[in-house]
């Protein structure tokens, strides 16, 4: 079984009632198909067409008495029938009966299995069909397979619908959006599938969404992702290699949603609470002072919240920032401003005393400071950065004896 991360369904939005692809879905619920013209001109046989007519009029019932029939059909028509109006009518009926009863989706891994047919091969082949609907629909359905039953998506399929969900978020002004995320909600709550989507570059997708003007719903789904995905110790270490703690403070800063901030604080406690090494809890924190989440925690600490999480979530993170300040050599700060690339004029540049004492420990890590500070040079546009980072390539050089070469 899958190791799935368990939360309260609420919490999920599991039901966006207000996304696209639901109002269309109540829409599709409404029409009828003729089923006895698909079975005159032979495109479906006489058994399929008895239980899909059947099942249209008496769902529960006919389900009850003859799942594995009902599996079977439905398993066949998406399979070998292509209009598009019956296919997206087949689709709706299908998440319907999964929506209402989880434990369904191991009705269809085992009945596919008697078949000797894959469940998983007819819905990823509509993800490359034009209709938007269809596409999204069978996303949703292939995520309730991977999520709610005892069977593991195979890895090469896998990959294949990660990377479909990661070039979808990445499509502009698709209106389906809020069902992508939906579908990476629901994936990255069961470990199996997290490293999967790294694999795929999917953090990094994550972030580069999030920094472009997504609405509060969406960053909200894919803070989300980001959230459950640092529930392993592993991926909540190298989750700031991606400049995860810059973005979300600035998220953060400009946020009026509580729910945003809400899981925004949710994530930053897990970038502290669950890395195995402390090193690297103490570089979150430090990045955190950096990114000015200490400002941010003492304005929340002024507003009152309903939800207690926020509250406990603040005094948490605020106790843990100001012992980290504490705590911090001025080479340390130094250090977190660098690899985060938003320099700045802070008092640590301008101390003699400092390059006195550090110049030589640009060297440290193969040069990895010196690199990045050259690597700005070459790559910033912002005048404040590129100031700063030639002023402290300066100092190493006035400091460090072999700094010219």
């Amino acid at each position: 079984m899958t190791t799935a991360l368990y939360m309260p369904e609420e919490s999920i939005d599991m039901i966006a009632a207000t996304s696209v692809l639901q109002h269309q879905a109540a829409d599709i619920r409404t029409k009828t198909i003729n089923w006895a013209s698909y079975m005159q001109s032979q495109m479906i046989s006489q058994e399929d067409f008895q239980a899909i007519s059947t099942l249209d009029k008496s769902r529960a019932a006919f389900l009850a008495q003859n799942p594995q029939q009902v599996v079977k059909t439905l398993l066949n028509l998406v399979s070998h029938l292509s209009k598009d109006a019956t296919i997206q009518y087949i689709l709706v009926l299908l998440d319907d009966l999964l929506q209402e009863d989880r434990s369904r989706v191991d009705l269809f891994h085992e009945t596919s299995g008697k078949m000797k047919q894959c469940v998983w091969g007819p819905f990823l082949n509509l993800l490359n069909r034009q209709d938007g609907f269809i596409v999204n629909m069978a996303s949703r359905i292939l995520a309730k397979f991977a999520c709610w039953g005892h069977e593991v998506m195979p890895k090469s399929d896998l990959n294949f619908y990660l990377q479909f969900l990661k070039d979808q978020l990445a499509t502009n002004n698709n209106e389906y959006i809020q069902s992508v995320a939906r579908c990476l909600q629901m994936m990255l709550r069961v470990d199996d599938y997290r490293f999967a989507f790294v694999s795929v570059d999917g953090i990094s997708t994550l972030t580069r969404v999030l920094s472009t003007r997504v609405n509060f719903q969406v960053q909200y789904q894919l803070i989300f992702c980001l959230w459950v995905l640092t529930f392993n110790p592993l991926l909540a270490a190298k989750m700031n290699k991606f400049n995860v703690i810059p973005m979300l403070a600035d998220i953060l800063s400009d946020c009026a949603k509580e729910k945003v901030t809400r899981i925004i604080l949710a994530v930053f406690r897990n970038l502290i609470e669950k890395p195995e090494d402390s090193s690297v809890a103490k570089d979150h924190c430090i990045a955190m002072v950096q990114c000015k989440v200490l400002k941010q925690l003492s304005i929340l600490e002024q507003r009152r919240f309903d939800d207690e999480d926020i509250t406990a979530d603040v005094e948490y993170l605020s106790e843990k920032l100001q012992n980290s300040v504490q705590d911090l050599s001025s080479f340390d700060e130094y250090a977190t401003e660098v690899r985060s690339g938003r320099l700045e004029w802070s008092p640590v540049h301008k101390s003699a005393k400092f390059w006195r004492e550090n110049a030589q420990r640009l060297n440290e890590k193969n040069y990895e400071l010196l690199r990045i500070l050259v690597h700005l040079l070459e790559t910033s546009k912002d005048a404040i950065i590129l100031s700063v980072a030639c002023f402290d390539i300066g100092e190493y050089v006035r400091h460090y004896p072999r700094g010219k070469q």
